[in-house]
């Protein structure tokens, strides 16, 4: 084991520790079509008792995402044409960047721009090293 992947077990176990029933689980849900709707509100009715308990507890939650942002240009970015460039580029105003995120990005084959209100998590530093996403910071 690597030594971040340590230090990932350890956390966990001091959390599991702290907090038996473990952190609330918060899932993003993107909801920008009548069909996204329509796909979630199925899968909300299709929940299993357990589910819905952890749903009624706090113990599972859902938070709407910010709309898809359309890829960015790069000489958008940064207001100069940079040759021979075609990395998409997602910007992120605000909010908390995670791993998921960065695994979308990975495989959308996207950088990532981050505003001056968003916020990369550690863990997402982390992966977006592994999974070679670059990542600009506004300052």
């Amino acid at each position: 084991m690597s030594d971040i992947e340590e230090l990932r077990a350890l956390v966990r176990e001091v959390i599991r520790d702290v907090m038996p029933n473990g952190l609330p689980v918060t899932e993003t849900v993107n909801l920008s079509t009548d069909e996204d709707l329509a796909a979630f509100v199925k899968r909300f009715l299709e929940l299993d008792t357990d589910e819905r308990d952890e749903l009624r507890s706090g113990r599972k939650r859902f938070r709407l995402g910010a709309a898809p942002a359309a890829p960015v240009p790069a000489s958008a970015v940064n207001g100069a044409e940079r040759a021979g460039e075609s990395t998409p580029v997602r910007r992120i105003e605000r909010g908390a960047v995670t791993e998921a995120v960065i695994n979308r990005a990975a495989r959308a084959g996207e950088r990532l721009v981050l505003g001056r209100g968003a916020v990369l998590t550690p863990l997402a530093r982390d992966r977006a090293r592994t999974s070679g996403v670059q990542i600009e910071k506004e300052r």
